[in-house]
């Protein structure tokens, strides 16, 4: 069975001023943005947008990340990200992400794991039949797919608190997945923010933020190069995000 059309799309992005860091290049939160755009698009197509899902009750939520920057594109720079579902797995479908310049050259790319949440129960829902009968590409085509673990976090080497505010939630009502990321790469030192690079993160989402609750980011740093992160909700003490970074000059 062929693919359908608009199985994969391809959406192009212009660099903006507010997209860039010191450097004048993309930041990170800003790069996942763009995917996430090209995603929803990619959604739309294939009659799975959060439009499409709620008569059923469930919506698209991130679980796991590996996103690797080859180059950072920089302020008005056009790139073009690629995007299509790479599979199922039990309660797991997959995501991937290309991104390429306006040469054609792969500058970044980002394997994803999502699972669907019963919107009524706020619990892990079953991939319905009508999301199954969907033609997938070939594995062999896709990008690997990630392990469902991150490294344990150690000790603490560096911390700053946040609330999650109105403007910081999605459509499901909780922190959007881009703050996570955001917050975590706020506790980083100075000088990796300032003229470091990243290389590449990996993210793991274990629970939900909702509306005002409390949360710290701690960073530890393991190399000079090497970091892992978490997010602690403060009401229960329990991990929301685990993530490691890798960084270059």
């Amino acid at each position: 069975m062929a693919l359908l059309p608009g199985f994969k799309t391809t959406e192009p992005f212009k660099i903006r001023a507010y997209d860039v860091d010191n450097q004048k290049r993309v930041t990170v939160p800003a790069l996942m943005k763009c995917m996430h755009e090209a995603a929803m698009t990619n959604a739309i197509h294939l009659n799975l947008s959060v439009w499409d899902l709620e008569p059923h009750h469930i919506s698209w939520v991130l679980m796991r990340k590996k996103l690797t920057i080859h180059r950072a594109p920089i302020l008005g720079e056009q790139i073009k990200v690629q995007t299509y579902p790479a599979g199922f797995e039990k309660f797991f479908t997959y995501r991937d992400y290309i991104v390429r310049d306006e040469q054609g050259v792969i500058i970044a790319q980002a394997a994803t794991t999502w699972l669907l949440m019963d919107t009524k129960t706020r619990k892990m829902a079953r991939i319905p039949d009508f999301i199954l009968s969907l033609e997938m590409p070939d594995p062999t085509t896709c990008l690997p797919r990630l392990p469902m673990k991150v490294g344990k976090f150690g000790a603490t080497h560096l911390q700053q608190d946040f609330r999650v505010g109105w403007y910081d939630l999605d459509f499901n009502m909780h922190l959007n997945n881009l703050y996570y990321l955001q917050w975590i790469l706020e506790t980083l030192p100075d000088d990796i923010l300032q003229n470091r690079q990243l290389k590449d993160i990996n993210i793991l989402y274990k629970l939900e933020c909702k509306w005002k609750e409390e949360v710290v980011a701690e960073t530890e740093k393991i190399s000079d190069s090497f970091f892992r992160h978490r997010l602690i909700r403060r009401s229960d003490n329990k991990e929301v995000v685990l993530a490691e970074t890798n960084w270059r000059e």
